[in-house]
Formats: C-alpha cells, sequence, structure tokens
C-alpha cells in the first residue's frame, strides 16, 4: 500500500511541476506558446489561464491528500513493527551474567596482562 501511495505522490509531484513551469506570470505561458493574441484560439487566453489554475490547486489538493493518507498508513505499519518487537523482547530470556559481580566491599585485585607493554600497564 505504501508503494502505491508512493508512485502517486511521484506521479502527482511530476505533474504539478509541469503545470507549474507551463504558466507564466506576465501573461504568457501556454497561452502565447500557442498564438494567444489570435481571437480564432479555442477557448481563449482566460480559459487558459483559469484551466492552468484549476490544475495547479486540484494537483496541490491531491498531493496533500496523498501525503496525508500515506503518513496514516506508513503509522499503522510503524505500530504494528513496534507490538513485534516488544513481544519479542518481552519473549526473550533475561539477561544473566556469566560470572557473579564482586562484591562492593572486596578488595580490587591488579592481574597483569600478558604481552602488554609496560608502559600502558
Amino acid at each position: 500500500m505504501t508503494a502505491l501511495f508512493t508512485i502517486l505522490i511521484v506521479v502527482v509531484s511530476v505533474l504539478l511541476i509541469l503545470v507549474i513551469l507551463v504558466q507564466n506570470p506576465k501573461g504568457g505561458g501556454l497561452s502565447s506558446a500557442f498564438g494567444g493574441d489570435s481571437p480564432q484560439m479555442l477557448g481563449g487566453v482566460k480559459k487558459t489561464t483559469d484551466f492552468l489554475d484549476k490544475a495547479t490547486w486540484s494537483l496541490v489538493i491531491a498531493l496533500f491528500v496523498l501525503v496525508i493518507g500515506m503518513n496514516m498508513v506508513s503509522t499503522e505499519t510503524v505500530e504494528e513493527q513496534d507490538t513485534i518487537l516488544q513481544e519479542q523482547v518481552e519473549d526473550a530470556l533475561p539477561f544473566q551474567p556469566s560470572m557473579p559481580a564482586a562484591p562492593a566491599d572486596a578488595p580490587v585485585q591488579e592481574v597483569p596482562v600478558e604481552g602488554m607493554p609496560e608502559s600502558v600497564e
């Protein structure tokens, strides 16, 4: 499910980038590239600008919804993994040291380490 959301997010993002790049804030853009000054153009400049504005907002809303949806799906997956990990930790044997701890008042004995230079000891 996460892969589906990821693919949809990438597709919507690429479309959003393309729609934004087609727009020109100075009134040119797609409409001027196809002869926007001629009155014979089907739909006219105003319709092209309206379409690009609506497409931009639609893609932004779709991207927002997909990101929220992916967050909800991935949160459930993380919670399931945390639960499984917690169960494994609880089922594991507790740590048991191989040697008993020395009493706190016992004297500390220094044991020479073989192969160490005297300057390090």
